[in-house]
């Protein structure tokens, strides 16, 4: 690995990286539908280009035409990855998570030498695609060797390793026009490399990026040189493992490091649209749904195809989110908190103490860039199983002013979540859990506005999405949740995506 720039620097680098995109809505499948019904007649066909080390920030430098314009035909997406302790922002649990549509605390791909790894519970969506459809035809060529020898599995019809990505686009272009397949992976591995040597700042580094610009160009001629291209609804997708930083080098917790990117073009994708709630992992089940496959929820996936994601209350509170207070380390245009609660939901104050950091005194509202950067290496890097805006109660940061005696004392309350009297419902969450010292987690629920009773408790680290079971009382209409939260300078609890259905 190698050092990092100051979190000053780096910060401000994802700043730059937001504010490059066009501030557009939040673009969901249904506004890109008008031409689905003559897609549903073609035979689909899916693309997943992966450049190695592609840092999103740098692309305004460099001259990228054939990105421009997917982006201008398709939909743009940033987010960022894990740091430690959950994996180190490397290759191997990069394209892991790409491949399989989980998080390395799934896929247990955490370095370069894949020890451990998790492929059978947890395989590639080429081999899915394999198990499920198996007269489809999937290919994988890649320059680094990881890719066609480990990271996609022998199931997979065709895997060819390139020398280098002249070799490996070469190789990628002859079999787009001389086969028939299906779904096709290709990896691109020279821009990491001048990563490594040279740092994001560098001529060298952006000639490479624009050198993997030129390949992916000839990668799409191919496919739209096809004799069959009129019959074939494809879905482009442009993707990176990991980032780098400007003075070179990659693995840690920086947002030049973890900030990556989802470019998508194909039926479902707005033409020109920014999205703020897609994640890496959801590469491989876009791919399956586009190809015919749903995912099966038995297969645990944290991803989800990219049609299906849907914003929740939260998310509406970007336009509202402010810059900062007390967090002088992040950049001052900054914009990614709030305590101002979404339509419904509440936050209860009442027990929690007078001072401390403004931005964390309760339940706070907040986006990853805004969030996890305003103290790195202290576990909110985990945080990935949040979308877009989330829900945060944050001990540690917030005691770092002075304040009030007492501890973290805040309780965030839901809406009325309809439900049936009889019935079981259940309550769905993400939520990301880290203790470092006396804290508790607590979930209540009242039916009807009747008295709360404890649902779900946290005294240990837990990172996942919820999915928790209850019974409702005969008669019963409406439920309402309650999240308390008390920590002493201890860590951080995290909720989003809330439901109650049932």
């Amino acid at each position: 690995m190698r050092l990092s720039p100051s979190l000053r620097s780096a910060v401000a680098v994802a700043a730059v990286a937001a504010t490059a995109l066009p501030l557009t809505s939040v673009a969901r499948a249904d506004s890109a539908r008008s031409d689905s019904a003559g897609a549903a007649a073609k035979r689909p066909k899916s693309l997943v280009i992966g450049v190695d080390g592609a840092t999103f920030a740098a692309f305004g430098s460099a001259r990228m035409p054939n990105l421009a314009a997917l982006r201008t035909g398709g939909t743009t997406a940033t987010s960022n990855l894990y740091a430690s302790p959950m994996a180190p922002t490397l290759s191997g649990p990069g394209w892991s998570t790409i491949a399989t549509g989980v998080w390395p605390d799934k896929h247990k791909v955490v370095d370069n030498s894949f020890l451990g790894a998790d492929f059978a519970r947890y395989p590639d969506y080429a081999t899915r695609l394999e198990t499920t459809k198996p007269e489809r035809n999937t290919l994988v060529v890649g320059t680094w060797g990881p890719i066609t020898g480990t990271v996609f599995g022998p199931a997979v019809d065709t895997r060819i390793a390139g020398s280098d990505d002249t070799d490996t686009t070469a190789k990628a272009v002859d079999k787009l026009a001389t086969t028939d397949a299906d779904a096709t992976f290709v990896h691109l591995d020279e821009v990491d490399g001048a990563g490594h040597g040279h740092g994001t700042a560098s001529q060298e580094y952006r000639d490479a990026l624009e050198a993997a610009d030129g390949r992916i160009g000839r990668i799409l001629r191919a496919v739209t040189s096809r004799a069959t291209y009129a019959d074939e609804d494809w879905q482009i997708i442009v993707t990176a493992d990991h980032g780098h930083t400007a003075g070179g080098g990659h693995g840690g917790s920086s947002p030049a490091e973890r900030q990556t990117f989802v470019i998508a073009k194909g039926t479902g994708f707005a033409p020109g649209s920014v999205r703020h709630d897609v994640k890496v992992s959801d590469v491989a089940p876009t791919v399956l749904a586009h190809l015919g496959v749903p995912s099966d929820p038995a297969w645990k996936l944290d991803g989800k195809a990219i049609g299906a994601l849907a914003p929740d209350a939260f998310d509406t509170l970007r336009p509202s989110l402010r810059t900062r207070v007390d967090e002088t380390g992040l950049p001052a245009t900054l914009k990614g908190w709030t305590h101002t609660a979404p339509s419904g939901w509440s936050v209860d104050n009442a027990a929690m103490p007078g001072g401390g950091v403004s931005e964390w005194r309760g339940w706070s509202f907040a986006n990853d860039e805004f969030w996890s950067n305003s103290q790195l290496g202290q576990g909110r890097e985990t945080n990935v199983r949040a979308r877009d805006v989330f829900a945060v109660a944050d001990s540690d940061e917030w005691d770092d002013k002075a304040h009030g005696a007492g501890p973290f004392d805040s309780t965030l309350n839901s809406p009325a979540f309809p439900v049936t009297g009889g019935r079981t419902a259940t309550v769905s969450y993400a939520t990301d859990y880290r203790v470092d010292g006396p804290q508790t987690g607590d979930v209540y629920i009242a039916f009807d506005g009747g008295a709360r009773t404890l649902l779900k408790s946290y005294r240990s680290q837990l990172n996942t999405v919820e999915k928790l079971s209850v019974a409702v009382p005969a008669g019963a209409t409406t439920a309402r949740l309650s999240f308390r939260y008390t920590g002493t300078n201890s860590a951080f609890w995290t909720v989003d995506q809330v439901t109650v259905t049932g």
